[in-house]
């Protein structure tokens, strides 16, 4: 079977849980995932995803084994900050062009950034993706 992809998308709520979910689904089976960290939350979900399988196998329909499964995770800044807790913020907000105690509050989910300022994180997040990309050692 093909590749199939999955948009999943990862929030912290403010309970201060991490929950991701995803509109995709196999059949009448969702996915879902839950947890005190990103990674608890995203192992979570890749079980919803098994389980679906499985279900949806039982139930006689043809479903993706699980290594033919992409998830791409959409992260909301508190998400993305836990996942990556090695970010330094402050050094981050300087590169990014954007108030260190606002991108503290957005690290937190105290307040959210406007669509341009989002932009403006996103761009820089994309720009140190690509310099990784570019290392050789």
């Amino acid at each position: 079977m093909k590749t199939v992809k999955i948009l999943a998308i990862m929030e912290k709520g403010p309970d201060g849980l991490y929950s991701v979910y995803s509109d995709d689904h196999f059949g009448n089976s969702y996915f879902g995932g839950f947890g005190d960290s990103v990674s608890k939350a995203k192992a979570d979900f890749v079980v919803s995803i098994r389980e679906a399988i499985s279900e949806q196998t039982q139930a006689g329909y043809s479903v993706p084994k699980i290594e033919d499964v992409v998830v791409t995770y959409k992260y909301d800044l508190p998400s993305f900050f836990n996942c990556f807790d090695f970010i330094n913020v402050s050094k981050f907000a300087e590169f990014a062009g954007v108030n260190e105690s606002k991108m503290r509050a957005y690290k937190s989910g105290v307040s959210y950034p406007g669509e341009k300022t989002t932009a403006r994180i996103l761009k820089a997040i994309q720009h140190i993706g690509s310099e990784f990309l570019s290392v050789s050692l």
